[in-house]
């Protein structure tokens, strides 16, 4: 049953004219009687095969999914001010636009330009991303739930985001949404997922820009059963958008365009370019192979080194019982890396005959001067 013109709900809200209707509910403009303001308020009305139970639990959900799209900050997702349960049913209270919704947007001017719907898709997935990252699905994406401005596209009414993924619903073989927008696995009776909601996306962008319906189906039954035919989606007027809608329209849900691949090919088509575009990455000049640290060796090392040095004589005060040998100059040799800077090498060999050389030291230490032997000195 549908409330009637001037009703007060919450005795706050006055209802005053209806201002859209769908197969969930009406919109009315109402008056804010205690902020003085006028607000849009949305009379959700239930399935009637729901039992008592789902009903109650069903509005229950509907405030809480309420209040969290409330605290979705996006400029596309439209703001809830409240949600109210009244006569066994949810009502949502949400901000008036003064703008038109892109069913009516086509109806009155035809199809639109790619360029365009591009910019209203981006502007929409946005708003799907935000209630995503929040947890929420909408489950209701379709043209007469876009409202388009000069400058701005808002997603509305999340009347249906409470109401599907719940296994009760399931079981009583409900299915939400409207024909021709539902994603083909929640047809066959799969849950609610983002990917749903990025294929029915994809569906109402078909209809803004190519003018009509996908395959023209009402039901959707019959939408499935075209998609799943193998026939290719016909495209007359998508142009560049042509890609993007056959990504986001793919069957399986694992094929599909994802939220942010859709993003970047929707802002390319908007600024007028084309979604195939590559990714133009900044180049990196590389990096120079690294080289071994330089071994700085001091500069005076080995200056002060002679090449070659002569071993003198031996002196003539030296005892040597064998003939004397001249000596030759001997080659200077490698220094060793941990061979001291100022080492001298030795001025005098080692005597070949060490007895002579040993009694000879022993004569000079315990023996007076007087006592040393003739030609000592010699």
């Amino acid at each position: 049953m549908r409330a009637p013109s001037g009703y007060q709900l919450a005795a706050r809200y006055r209802l005053v004219e209806p201002v859209g209707r769908g197969g969930m509910g009406t919109v009315w403009r109402a008056r804010d009687e205690l902020l003085d303001r006028d607000v849009a308020v949305k009379e959700v009305r239930l399935p009637l095969v729901l039992d008592e139970d789902l009903r109650a639990e069903l509005c229950a959900r509907t405030e809480r999914e309420g209040r969290a799209t409330a605290m979705v900050a996006h400029p596309s997702v439209i703001t809830v001010f409240d949600v109210i349960t009244e006569d066994d049913r949810p009502w949502i209270v949400m901000e008036l636009l003064r703008a038109q919704s892109l069913e009516e947007l086509v109806r009155r001017v035809g199809p639109l330009p790619p360029q365009r719907v591009a910019e209203i898709g981006r502007q929409v997935l946005g708003a799907l991303r935000a209630v995503h990252a929040k947890g929420i699905l909408h489950r209701d994406v379709k043209p007469s739930n876009v409202l388009v401005t000069d400058d701005r596209a808002v997603l509305t009414d999340f009347g249906l985001a409470a109401l599907e993924g719940d296994v009760s619903i399931t079981q009583a073989g409900i299915v939400l949404g409207s024909a021709g927008y539902i994603a083909p696995e929640r047809v066959l009776g799969a849950k609610a997922s983002p990917a749903a909601d990025l294929w029915s996306l994809g569906a109402t962008l078909y209809t803004a820009v190519e003018g009509r319906g996908l395959h023209g189906r009402r039901t959707a039954a019959a939408a499935l059963a075209a998609l799943t035919s193998g026939a290719p989606i016909p495209m007359e007027r998508a142009g560049p958008l042509a890609p993007v809608l056959r990504g986001l329209l793919q069957i399986d849900p694992d094929a599909r365009l994802d939220g942010v691949r859709a993003a970047v090919a929707l802002a390319r088509v908007a600024a007028g370019g084309s979604s195939e575009e590559p990714i133009a990455h900044r180049p990196v000049r590389p990096m120079p192979a690294a080289l071994p640290p330089a071994i700085r060796r001091p500069t005076h090392r080995g200056q002060h080194r002679a090449e070659s040095r002569p071993v003198p004589r031996t002196p003539p005060h030296t005892f040597q019982r064998e003939p004397r040998e001249e000596m030759t100059a001997v080659p200077a040799q490698r220094r060793r890396p941990a061979e001291g800077v100022h080492r001298k090498p030795a001025e005098y060999p080692k005597s070949r005959n060490s007895v002579a050389r040993g009694l000879r030291m022993l004569i000079q230490v315990f023996l007076p001067r007087r006592f040393w032997p003739k030609n000592f000195l010699n």
